[in-house]
């Protein structure tokens, strides 16, 4: 895709800032409605909190699915949006929103990326996920350009001596990755004990058999280095003095904290940092913006996901007033209309 920018933006119908279940669920309302979408989500994959705090975790409260994983419910979600062709913009921040002359939102991220609709979903959940900074002093001096805490482009640890802490999916996810074009990786965790889904697991301590990547149990007390650039971490082990591990990177990958972000300055009326919403519409009081899920908030508000659905439903009425303001709104059944099993490419089984 060509690189969006201010002068030449992506234009779509809707932007959803957030890609957990609810705005994914948001796409199929919207695509019903025949509004295209754009979302934008700082996470490197669809699923918001399922993904990432419980991929594994089950779910139990989704009618009519007796259990299921949170990275179950993803992939079927994703499975349901696949005949409105959403696009994703992944490992992207929301950073600033502007309103153009000629009436449209104009959300841009903090990688740069520029896209122009009509209507703006906030889906954030309660914010975006921050990363957790390790507790180390000085830290900040190296962060963007030789400590990480997210992967965004793999080739640029290419060839390089990379320092992996963490212990949960996100670490033991890159180091499997990495590990073919890095120099060399070594994995530091507290202890021998992880987080990650075993068959990940399993192939760490296969690589770190084979002599290809080391593991060391400790924990990192310190950064060494100049203008930015890492030279070596300090490590402590048990038993041990404290010692020095040369490297070129340090992807850290220490958890997730939820922090409202950006979006508490995008000019929307926020109360106790949740957006309240219009329950018939789920607009916020800035018109052509809507909040659905954990974000909003109004009398009786309940924080599941079954009640994003339900908000996304009657988002997309009025969004499609917005972006259709010449045709008629008719509500229909997607089990008796040919015109909603054809945009689902299942007319002909319905027949």
């Amino acid at each position: 895709m060509t690189q969006s920018t201010a002068q030449n933006p992506i234009r779509t119908d809707a932007i959803i800032v957030g890609a957990g279940p609810v705005g994914l669920f948001a796409v199929f309302e919207l695509g019903l409605n025949d509004i295209k979408c754009h979302l934008i989500d700082i996470l490197d994959r669809p699923g918001g909190q399922c993904a990432e705090l419980y991929p594994e975790k089950p779910i139990y409260d989704i009618p009519a699915i007796p259990v299921c994983t949170g990275t179950e419910l993803t992939e079927k979600l994703l499975e349901q949006i696949k005949p409105f062709h959403p696009v994703f913009h992944f490992g992207q921040m929301a950073e600033k929103l502007e309103k153009t002359a000629e009436g449209k939102w104009r959300v841009s991220t903090d990688m740069g990326t520029v896209v122009e609709a009509g209507i703006l979903i906030i889906a954030a959940g309660g914010g975006s996920f921050m990363p957790k900074r390790p507790p180390i002093k000085g830290i900040e001096a190296f962060e963007g350009k030789s400590v990480f805490y997210a992967v965004r482009k793999m080739e640029q640890f290419r060839g390089k001596k990379i320092v992996i802490a963490g212990g949960g999916d996100s670490a033991l996810d890159w180091v499997v990755n990495l590990q073919p074009i890095a120099k060399h990786v070594t994995l530091v965790h507290r202890r021998d004990e992880f987080r990650a889904a075993p068959d990940t697991v399993l192939k760490m301590r296969s690589l770190v058999a084979e002599g290809v990547m080391d593991l060391k149990i400790a924990n990192l007390t310190a950064l060494n280095g100049e203008n930015g650039q890492l030279r070596e971490v300090m490590l402590t082990e048990e038993g041990k003095p404290p010692h020095a591990l040369a490297c070129d990177n340090l992807l850290a990958f220490y958890g997730l904290t939820m922090k409202l972000g950006p979006v508490a300055n995008f000019g929307i009326n926020l109360h106790e940092n949740l957006i309240p919403v219009d329950t018939a519409t789920f607009e916020t009081g800035t018109p052509t913006i809507f909040a659905i899920g954990d974000i909003n908030s109004y009398p009786g508000k309940m924080k599941l996901i079954l009640s994003g659905f339900h908000e996304a439903a009657l988002m997309a009425k009025k969004a499609f007033v917005y972006v259709h303001p010449d045709r008629r709104y008719r509500f229909q059944y997607t089990t008796s209309s040919s015109d909603l099993q054809s945009k689902l490419g299942v007319a002909d089984a319905a027949e």
